[in-house]
């Protein structure tokens, strides 16, 4: 994996707490919330592999969850020690998704929210699901989210990029590789990636030994649709939400949603 555009790309140009507290970014936060909390045991220890700045730690901990992150970019796991070190549930270290620096069977879940995307090859993505699966106890919560192989191309018709043939030609790779690669560095295009197929995760998941409890997308339509930023501010807000969980786990519909998440849950000895 070449972590070149990868600190480039979080460390000059993109600020991932900022993203998920404005404008559509909320929405997938406030599903994301959702999600994990209906699977998460009382005052479980998360391992929160790729936590970046500890946007999602900061709620897990006001949940009552111990949180220990882990994180590739120094910045970050910076950042994130400056905001909740003062917690004392709250640790944070920097670390690869493939060789995590934790003991074994030591956390009740596992979240990967951004390492399997920056994980181009397979191997290495299979890599993080055995460690994750590896440091996780017995029967418990791994959760992990990718992209999905249309993200691009929604996202260039939301915001009239795909008009530009450069933008054109990535959505064209991305469709029929999964492979996102930005070589003009625009910060609105993102950064090398691997965009899933929805069916692709789950089969990660088994591939790694964990069994899938479900599959899910996170937005649905509604991230697309940029006018709708503001509904997250007033009553609208629950209808918002629920146009998302309506469709969450409808088959033909998960690739519209940038988003998608895998629950599975470890062995039992």
């Amino acid at each position: 994996m070449d972590q070149t555009d990868l600190r480039h790309h979080y460390d000059t140009v993109y600020d991932e707490d900022q993203r998920l507290r404005t404008g559509l970014g909320r929405l997938e936060l406030a599903r994301v919330q959702e999600i994990v909390r209906r699977h998460l045991q009382p005052a479980s220890r998360v391992l929160d592999v790729g936590g970046a700045t500890g946007v999602h730690a900061e709620w897990l901990l006001d949940d009552g969850h111990t949180v220990h992150l882990v994180d590739l970019m120094p910045g970050h796991v910076a950042r994130a020690t400056e905001q909740l070190g003062a917690h004392e549930r709250f640790t944070a270290e920097v670390g690869d998704a493939r060789t995590l620096p934790v003991p074994d069977a030591s956390y009740d879940t596992v979240l990967l929210f951004g390492p399997l995307y920056h994980l181009a090859d397979r191997a290495d993505r299979l890599a993080a699901w055995r460690e994750a699966r590896r440091v996780v106890v017995p029967g418990g919560l791994v959760i992990a989210m990718a992209i999905s192989r249309f993200a691009s191309l929604f996202d260039g018709l939301a915001q009239s990029y795909l008009f530009e043939p450069a933008f054109r030609a990535m959505v064209l790779q991305d469709l029929a590789t999964g492979m996102h690669e930005n070589p003009t560095r625009d910060p609105r295009w993102f950064t090398t990636a691997y965009f899933h197929q929805p069916e692709d995760l789950a089969a990660e998941a088994t591939d790694a030994g964990l069994a899938v409890r479900e599959t899910v997308g996170v937005e649905g339509l509604a991230h697309w649709l940029r006018p709708l930023a503001g509904a997250l501010d007033d009553d609208r807000r629950q209808v918002l939400l629920e146009s998302s969980r309506l469709v969450e786990a409808e088959p033909s519909v998960l690739g519209v949603s940038p988003h998608l998440i895998t629950v599975a849950t470890s062995p039992v000895m």
